[in-house]
C-alpha cells in the first residue's frame, strides 16, 4: 500500500524558512516522480512543485519560484520542499503528491496525495 506522510510544518513568521519532508512507503521510490501541491483556506489544489524520479528534472509554479526549492533522496524514500522567504499567502496544508510516471511534466494534481502538513506564516 503506497503510504505518503508529511512532516516539518508549522507556524512561522513572513521572510523566514521551513523545510518540508515526505517519507515515503509502499513503492519503488525512485521510479516515479514526485510533487509538492498546497491548499490555502477557502481555495482548491494548487500545484507546487514537481521533481523527476531520479532528481534530474525539477519545476516550480511561478507565485513560488526563486523561493522554493523541491528535492529528493532516494537512498532514504523521503521528498523534501525548502521554503524559503515566506510569505503570508504561502499559508496553506502541503501536500505531498506521487505522480503516476517516472516523468511528469503536466503540472497537475496527482491522484495519490499524503495526508498534509499545515503551514502558516504569519507575523
Amino acid at each position: 500500500e503506497v503510504q505518503l506522510v508529511e512532516s516539518g510544518g508549522g507556524l512561522v513568521q513572513p521572510g523566514r524558512s521551513l523545510r518540508l519532508s515526505c517519507a515515503a512507503f509502499g513503492f519503488t521510490f525512485s521510479n516515479y516522480a514526485m510533487n509538492w501541491v498546497r491548499q490555502a483556506p477557502g481555495k482548491g489544489l494548487e500545484w507546487v512543485a514537481g521533481i523527476s524520479g531520479l532528481g534530474a528534472l525539477t519545476s516550480t509554479a511561478d507565485s513560488v519560484k526563486g523561493r522554493f526549492t523541491i528535492s529528493r533522496d532516494n537512498a532514504k524514500d523521503t521528498l523534501y520542499l525548502q521554503m524559503d522567504s515566506l510569505k503570508p499567502e504561502d499559508t496553506a496544508v502541503y501536500y505531498c503528491a506521487k505522480s503516476r510516471t517516472f516523468i511528469d511534466t503536466s503540472r497537475s494534481i496527482p491522484p495519490i496525495l499524503g495526508q498534509g502538513t499545515q503551514v502558516t506564516v504569519s507575523s
